[in-house]
């Protein structure tokens, strides 16, 4: 194979995808495993025999998400194994067309960056609240309303963006942790809280399968330690009869149950919690989206490339919606993946979004799938939204809670008015039903609380000399000498 030599490198904006000399470069330096432009690497044409088997590692990296959802999803809606099956394929194939989307890009939608999308966790806690609270029709119907506010505020985006700073998202991410996990608990005691001592038992055993595997794995296998739990509890299961493994019945290829919950209802205030939620996501996308823009070597691009992911996610979401599922958002956990194999190209998680269409398809694996027992789904999901809950302190960790600000008041009383309605669930029943959808909803009456109190306060801070609490406060600091005004 004979290369040009790239004396005088063409700038990006004038490139086209058809330059035969960047593409035969990009293929050899590939080949070799050298360092490419940041260019060239993002849009290097991967050969196949390597495409596969990387494009198959983000797939395991990330198949334990959309999996735990589906039956988190099903266990708590109460679906048969044949439904379940069908939101199964559906949640794989939106996966993989997602990340076709975002890897590869359509006019202005995708980001053209290595994505894949995954079901928001914190996103399906709110569905399945809004599912329990006001029917599945509706959970259906405030997922498309979402859809559609996100992609109707893109317009001002760097204005939505400024409601959410690390502290409002911290507060939103560890209340939805809360929630989950006691959601996902009911999958392990049933619906009246009393679990049978095998089902807690066959829970634990996953739970500790899920920690032994994290702890002792490396790598791609470390990442797909919450489905290796799941594997090792349904095992364990059946081999010591705590549980059973029956799949769904069917095989061969079909196309996953459209509207599987009937026509979506519109209520603007019983979807509020998602609608928040929708905005919230923009704060996570862009920093997503400037850290995967560092990681292939491009210049991040906030202005540009954000709503172009934040559409991708949109659109998906919409289609989500149609097929039974909550929002659907562009995931960081590949991007690991791209720095521990050193390859940053785009088409190899376009790879993996064709490989994740084919699992779709394939109703065997979604039908074997089904028949996991509902305790080992619910020791997952425990995992997975234990895990959320601790997100939502990292990202408290990153606000100023020192005590000399008003960061720390507006985290304890934001969270105290989200953690309220679990705490205390008749606390609001005498409200009118307005005021109870969204009081008596810890997500949305605890983000809230953090994004009026964060306005408030921080523009009195602004206009006060009296910016501390405590005694300390009566005593501001005297002038800089160096200050010169």
């Amino acid at each position: 194979m004979t290369t040009t030599p790239a004396s005088k490198p063409t700038p990006a904006s004038e490139s086209t995808p058809a330059s035969p000399p960047a593409s035969v470069d990009a293929v050899e330096a590939v080949e070799a495993g050298e360092a490419l432009d940041a260019v060239d690497a993002v849009d290097a044409k991967v050969p196949w025999r390597r495409l596969i088997p990387l494009s198959a590692q983000h797939v395991l990296a990330m198949i334990a998400a959309p999996v735990s959802t589906v039956f988190l999803i099903a266990g708590t809606l109460k679906m048969p194994p044949g439904a379940t099956a069908s939101l199964l394929s559906a949640v794989l194939l939106l996966c993989g067309a997602g990340a076709l989307l975002q890897s590869l890009g359509v006019w202005r939608i995708g980001g053209r960056l290595p994505f894949v999308m995954l079901p928001g966790g914190a996103a399906t806690a709110l569905f399945l609240q809004i599912a329990q609270d006001h029917g599945a029709p509706t959970a259906a119907g405030a997922v498309l309303l979402a859809a559609a506010l996100l992609l109707a505020v893109l317009p001002v985006y760097a204005r939505v963006v400024r409601l959410f700073p690390p502290l409002v998202m911290g507060v939103t991410v560890l209340l939805i942790g809360i929630a989950m996990i006691r959601v996902a608990s009911r999958l392990v005691t049933g619906p009246d809280g009393t679990g049978e001592p095998r089902a807690v038992l066959l829970a634990g055993l996953t739970v500790a399968a899920t920690v032994a595997a994290y702890v002792f794995l490396r790598g791609v296998w470390r990442q797909t330690s919450v489905l290796i739990g799941m594997a090792a509890g349904t095992a364990v299961a059946v081999a010591s009869g705590l549980g059973t493994f029956v799949p769904a019945a069917g095989s061969g290829f079909a196309l996953p149950a459209f509207l599987p919950f009937g026509t979506p209802r519109f209520d603007l205030l019983a979807a509020l919690p998602l609608l928040v939620f929708s905005l919230t996501t923009l704060a996570e996308i862009t920093g997503q989206t400037v850290l995967n823009s560092e990681t292939v070597g491009r210049t991040p691009a906030p202005e540009r490339d954000v709503p172009r992911v934040a559409r991708a996610d949109a659109v998906v979401s919409l289609a989500g919606g149609l097929f039974g599922t909550s929002l659907m958002v562009t995931s960081a956990e590949n991007i690991g993946i791209g720095r521990l194999t050193g390859v940053r190209s785009r088409f190899v998680t376009a790879g993996a979004g064709a490989l994740l269409v084919v699992l779709g398809l394939a109703t065997p694996v979604s039908r074997a799938l089904a028949g996991i027992p509902e305790a080992v789904v619910g020791g997952s999901a425990l995992v997975v939204y234990a895990v959320i809950a601790v997100m939502g302190v990292e990202m408290l960790r990153r606000a100023d809670l020192s005590g000399t600000g008003t960061g720390s008041l507006t985290a304890a009383l934001a969270l105290t008015v989200g953690l309220l309605p679990l705490l205390t669930p008749d606390l609001y029943a005498g409200f009118p039903g307005w005021a109870r959808t969204i009081l008596g909803s810890g997500v949305v009456a605890g983000t809230l609380t953090a994004v009026l109190l964060t306005a408030l306060l921080g523009r009195f801070s602004r206009f006060s000399r009296f910016d501390r609490f405590g005694p300390e406060s009566r005593h501001p600091d005297p002038p800089d000498p160096r200050d010169r005004r």
